[in-house]
């Protein structure tokens, strides 16, 4: 048995026996790292640290830390209100005005993961408040990112773009765009309807109008056919108010969406930065904050990270790939490209999957089989919509952000629709807009 061989099968090992038994996958995977390094590939202990995310792990780290202190100080309290009024009261809008602002601001050119780190935190704290399905949300935000990345001007359509320019292939930035959007949008629209969206609808409907005024004016949460769950006209002193520490925590929020969005800061170490200048000025409010940080999370995600980058370092990837590109039907050889695009991008970088695979795909699209439009587009999607695993640094930041009675539930939930998606997304991109092109 090969070495590749033996490193995928302790990979599939991992992930059932952290389902099968209670253990951190993270912790597992980090073990399995070390003894596949070290005993299979040979490889020194410092080469195996080498692939673990310093970087996803500062993200998580920091933006957690922060958004830990905007909610001790009230300041997230703060924003959901002010988000309810934006609304005019409509709770079941709110999951889609997220997916609107993470597409706007990716597609301007804002990374993915900077935007969800932006969003995710006020979108799962309103969650949690008016009583929205955790997962819904989530997926929300992190497809309405992973749609809008893929403008003209957004990151993963300007490396796909440039790839298949690179590549001397036909090519269609508009298409891959609006087919992005459209497969994320799809997505969205089915978590919606499937994760509590229609009862939302039903929520609002059946709330009296003089309670969704009150609502739209002060933010108080109502239930389910017009039942108040708190004080329906609450008393002024009981809102939210926008204190000096609040408003300097916005002032942090917006040097955080700036720094990142605008000048390309690392968001990591600036969501570290504003937490520390915040604890400095006010250090009653940063009591128990560093608790609160999601360290199953950083230590789950690590783990998987390090031993997918071991994959990666050492060619399993690339040997994948390769015995891909030699298979004889190129329809067969275009759909396991998507499969494995989407397979490895649930667990890695879609930026550094978008780069690897679509040069691995040249040799026979340049035969004129395969329409290369077509397959340039299915392979994005596909390794992109999967970034709502709670293995991608997506979903690891809205696991990382839910309430933490409900983090559990939000990872097993989002692993499911990762899991689920890294095999339908690549079947129906195939169907719709591979095989036509082949045809033709």
């Amino acid at each position: 048995m090969s070495a590749e061989v033996v490193a995928l099968v302790v990979l599939v090992l991992v992930f059932l026996i952290a389902t099968v038994r209670s253990i951190n996958m993270g912790a597992l995977a980090l073990v399995a790292a070390f003894v596949v390094g070290t005993a299979v590939f040979g490889v020194k202990v410092s080469d195996v640290l080498g692939g673990f995310p310093a970087n996803l792990f500062v993200i998580l780290v920091g933006v957690t830390y922060l958004f830990a202190l905007a909610r001790n100080n009230g300041t997230v309290d703060w924003i959901v209100h002010r988000a309810v009024v934006a609304v005019r009261g409509r709770v079941a809008l709110m999951p889609w005005v997220m997916f609107v602002v993470c597409a706007a601001i990716t597609a301007i050119g804002a990374a993915s993961p900077a935007a969800v780190a932006i969003v995710a935190p006020v979108a799962m704290g309103f969650a949690a408040r008016y009583r929205i399905n955790p997962v819904m949300m989530g997926l929300m935000v992190v497809q309405g990112a992973t749609g809008g990345s893929f403008s003209p001007i957004g990151i993963f359509g300007a490396i796909t773009n440039g790839v298949v320019d690179k590549s001397h292939l036909p090519g269609s930035p508009a298409v891959l765009f609006f087919s992005a959007l459209g497969a994320c949008a799809l997505i969205s629209l089915i978590g919606f309807l499937t994760l509590g969206g229609t009862k939302l609808l039903q929520r609002d409907r059946e709330t009296p109008k003089e309670q969704v005024a009150t609502l739209a004016r002060t933010g108080a949460a109502t239930g389910s056919a017009g039942s108040s769950t708190e004080d329906p006209e609450p008393a002024d002193d009981a809102l939210p108010r926008l204190d000096a520490q609040r408003a300097l925590t916005l002032v942090g929020l917006l040097v955080l969406a700036v720094g990142a969005l605008v000048f390309d800061l690392d968001i990591g170490f600036l969501a570290l930065a504003v937490a520390v200048a915040l604890t400095l000025i006010f250090p009653s409010a940063a009591r128990g904050t560093v608790d609160k940080i999601s360290w199953g999370t950083v230590l789950l995600v690590g783990g998987i990270v390090t031993y997918v980058s071991l994959l990666e370092d050492q060619g399993t990837v690339k040997w994948l790939g390769d015995g891909v590109a030699h298979v004889g039907a190129p329809l067969v050889a275009a759909f396991l490209i998507c499969l494995i695009g989407a397979v490895v991008s649930a667990f890695a970088s879609t930026t550094g999957i978008l780069g690897a695979l679509i040069p691995l795909a040249v040799p026979f699209l340049q035969t004129g089989q395969v329409g290369a439009v077509g397959l340039v587009t299915a392979l994005a999607i596909s390794s992109s919509v999967v970034d709502c695993s709670p293995f991608s640094t997506n979903g690891a930041l809205v696991v990382a952000n839910a309430d933490v009675s409900e983090r559990d539930n939000v990872f097993k939930r989002l692993m499911t629709w990762g899991m689920t998606i890294m095999v339908v997304a690549p079947v129906l991109c195939w169907v719709i807009l591979v095989v036509p092109g082949s045809l033709s």
